[in-house]
């Protein structure tokens, strides 16, 4: 599936506040109210808008601490890693899971309130009985950037793969 110029626009500003009143977007992509929400339903059902949310200051809400690491497991088939996504998924810490090529198996963001909390995480999660071999912990010192926005520039080339990227 292709996207046009509206689906493009109507996109875009929905990545800037998902929170703009149907109208206001309406007005902004030049189309019809009606149009408008014909094109978000579309694009919710066919996988491309995945959700709306809210984004919170992790210092102001008590968890300032972010955590990139990367997980190696003992073994690897299909069954152990979905086993390890499903368990990463499920767990309130882990801001991200993703399976990378290379040295180790998965890269995750993680998201704690504090080190104690964290040491916790990593002794409860990477323990022996769950297939990790050997994980290591990046803390973040810094953020000079964080956007969740992917700009879409030009709809005479963006296309839509038939998978869906987590």
């Amino acid at each position: 599936m292709a996207l046009d110029r509206l689906d493009v626009r109507i996109l875009n500003l929905l990545q800037e506040n998902a929170a703009t009143p149907l109208r206001v977007l309406a007005e902004a992509a030049n189309a019809s109210v009606a149009t408008c929400q014909r094109r978000i339903a579309q694009l919710r059902a066919n996988g491309i808008l995945l959700k709306e949310v809210a984004i919170v200051d992790r210092i102001r809400v008590g968890r300032p601490l972010t955590v990139f690491v990367s997980v190696e497991l003992d073994k690897q088939n299909d069954a152990l890693l979905r086993t390890f996504e499903r368990r990463m998924m499920a767990e309130g810490d882990v801001m991200a899971c993703y399976e990378v090529s290379g040295e180790f198996d998965f890269l995750l963001i993680v998201n704690s309130a504090s080190m104690e909390r964290y040491h916790a995480f990593t002794r409860r999660l990477f323990s022996s009985n769950n297939n990790v071999r050997n994980f290591k912990s990046n803390f973040a010192m810094n953020c000079s950037k964080f956007e969740t926005k992917i700009p879409l520039d030009d709809p005479d080339t963006v296309s839509v793969s038939e998978e869906p990227a987590v």
